[in-house]
């Protein structure tokens, strides 16, 4: 099936990055495909497969090719400290899908101002 055919699949994302919701489930584990297609299409990593959405360097590439592909990361991931000073750092948007705890932790607060200060509008109000 064609689906599953990964030179397939990369010409089509390289296309249109959305074509990854119509990949085999082999494709969806793929780091090299779901990069690919985020790098088209912010919103690719939430037809990856599960494990990769909760693999803490694979989401740090992706959110170095869009921050908005954090909004489908793990749950997990996004109450991360660790792991937001690194996203943060790397894009200070990505404030934005950090859990309510994190918005209100100084430390990543400051590092996504630092980066870009139009990250403010995502800290927490309290």
């Amino acid at each position: 099936e064609l689906k599953k055919d990964k030179e397939v699949v990369l010409i089509a994302i390289t296309q249109n990055g959305s074509a990854l919701q119509h990949a085999s489930p082999e494709l969806k584990k793929d780091k090299e495909v779901v990069l690919k297609a985020i790098t088209q299409y912010d919103l690719a990593l939430a037809h990856a497969s599960h494990e990769l959405k909760k693999d803490k360097e694979f989401v740090l590439k992706a959110v170095k090719k869009n921050a908005l592909a954090l909004k489908y990361a793990s749950p997990e991931l996004k109450k991360d400290k660790e792991f937001f000073l690194i996203a943060v750092g790397q894009d200070g948007y990505a404030l934005q899908y950090a859990s309510d705890e994190l918005k209100n932790d100084k430390q990543v607060v400051l590092k996504a101002i630092n980066q870009n200060g139009s990250a403010l509008q995502y800290a927490s109000p309290g």
